[in-house]
């Protein structure tokens, strides 16, 4: 028995996982998400404890904490220098200690963006033993192979922290550290403040009581991939941008796959993303980047992708990578994945029950038309469209035939896209489906809408027949 209680809905999604849970974690695509405290923008937006049980409730497992000085000798999670609310570390870590493992028994990453002094990193480390308790980890779980990363299945039930290391040499004092991630790449961001100067001069010191508590996910700055003496440090956790992770893939595409098989990655939106937009996930997953962190309070094809990306394996937040994104000497290379070797043929045959986009207008009927995206690694990336159906949203009907040819099947996401067809602006959204092509079964379908938060447009259905053929 788990030393966790286990709701019934978490029993049923125990019973519903397909893949191997015994793998380091390296290994798998982990739901991860950026300024997980924000419930808007990152400039004003509130910060809310409501936030991270949402969070862990849509199959998280990487959340993040921005720690900055609080009064009365208090941390708090906010987005520095901005306008957005305050929350207390302490009410935050209560809320992971509560809700963590409600949808999904595996591990939880906390990624601490560390802006406080001493004292308070010593208050963090306090806060995060006293209110988890045994759900942390706080050693190796085998002593004899301590840098070895264990599985998902090994650490079920567990907190792993993710933060900055002391180095074994100097665990008594202060190391000159910083772990501001928009520090991590000059080029990318303006000067800071020189209100904020005095605050990071005293953040760039780490405590040991904090240093302690990162066993596993020891955060470091991903600046090459040059393979560093001596053996993997798997247990680092390299942090980089949006636009460093294309960099290392379009120029190095097969190193950074092969560093991604040893050791976890990170990857975070760039800083200039104001209004908390996010990037195309699909680009970090091809070349094997695990915590592919994203706004999850922003709604869009990214967040489709990510909900696409993590609904099978129970959705348990954990993902098992192709094969060949495992194997220490692989050769692939996502910008130059092979010959096609996978046809994908969709025929859209109809729909049914679509929603009226104005509901103040009774008479208002869609004209639709389905769009089929393929995502994957560049050379796969395609859409397709249907023709539209003039004013018939209760069952109209396409009858067409999309067809794509695929190189790296086993990383492609398809989606669904119905929209309303005009012939003077824009298309209008009704709903869409994103699915993994590994969950798509041959034959006769119903695909079920989602709308652009990601409820559910029931009865909204489309009807397609599926035919995948291998070379």
């Amino acid at each position: 028995m788990p030393p966790w209680p286990v709701p019934s809905s978490l029993s049923r999604l125990m019973s519903s996982m397909r893949q191997d849970m015994g793998q380091p974690l390296a290994h798998y695509f982990i739901s991860s998400s950026h300024n997980t405290y924000l419930t808007d923008s990152q400039i004003g937006g509130t910060s809310s404890t409501e936030a991270y049980i949402r969070a862990f409730a849509q199959g998280c497992r990487c959340v993040e904490l921005d720690c900055w000085e609080g009064p009365g000798g208090e941390p708090v999670i906010y987005h520095g220098h901005t306008l957005t609310s305050k929350i207390l570390f302490r009410d935050v870590i209560q809320a992971v200690r509560d809700h963590a493992f409600t949808s999904s028994p595996y591990p939880v990453i906390l990624s601490l963006e560390n802006h406080c002094g001493l004292e308070q990193q010593a208050v963090m480390a306090r806060h995060l033993r006293s209110i988890l308790g045994d759900m942390l980890v706080t050693q190796a779980l085998d002593s004899q192979n301590p840098e070895e990363l264990p599985s998902p299945e090994q650490l079920k039930g567990r907190i792993l922290v993710k933060g900055k290391k002391l180095p074994a040499a100097r665990s008594e004092d202060g190391r000159i550290l910083s772990d501001r991630e928009e520090e991590e790449e000059e080029e990318e961001e303006a000067e800071e403040a020189l209100e904020a100067a005095e605050q990071r001069s005293r953040a760039k010191q780490i405590s040991p009581e904090l240093s302690a508590l990162a066993v596993y996910c020891c955060a470091t700055r991903l600046r090459t991939l040059d393979p560093s003496p001596g053996p993997p440090q798997s247990c680092t956790v390299g942090s980089l941008s949006e636009r460093k992770a294309r960099k290392f893939t379009r120029e190095a595409g097969t190193s950074f796959v092969r560093h991604n098989t040893q050791q976890l990655t990170r990857v975070y939106p760039l800083g200039l993303r104001m209004n908390s937009a996010n990037y195309n996930p699909q680009e970090m997953w091809n070349s094997g980047c695990q915590l592919v962190a994203l706004n999850f309070q922003t709604p869009g094809y990214e967040m489709d992708l990510n909900t696409g990306r993590f609904l099978i394996n129970g959705q348990c937040g954990y993902v098992l990578k192709p094969a060949y994104l495992r194997q220490l000497n692989t050769t692939f290379d996502p910008e130059c994945p092979g010959p096609p070797r996978t046809t994908l043929a969709i025929q859209v045959l109809t729909a049914q029950q679509l929603p009226k986009l104005n509901a103040e207008k009774p008479s208002s009927i869609v004209d639709p038309l389905v769009r089929v995206e393929i995502h994957g690694v560049p050379e796969d990336c395609a859409q397709k469209e249907t023709d539209y159906v003039l004013n018939n949203g209760f069952n109209p009907c396409w009858e067409q035939t999309l067809q794509f040819r695929l190189r790296a099947p086993e990383l492609v996401l398809v989606r669904f896209v119905v929209e309303d067809y005009d012939t003077t602006s824009p298309n209008d959204f009704v709903g869409q489906s994103t699915l993994p092509l590994s969950s798509l079964k041959q034959g006769y379908r119903h695909i079920h809408l989602l709308s652009k938060d990601g409820a559910s447009l029931a009865p909204a259905t489309l009807f397609v027949h599926i035919r995948i053929q291998n070379s």
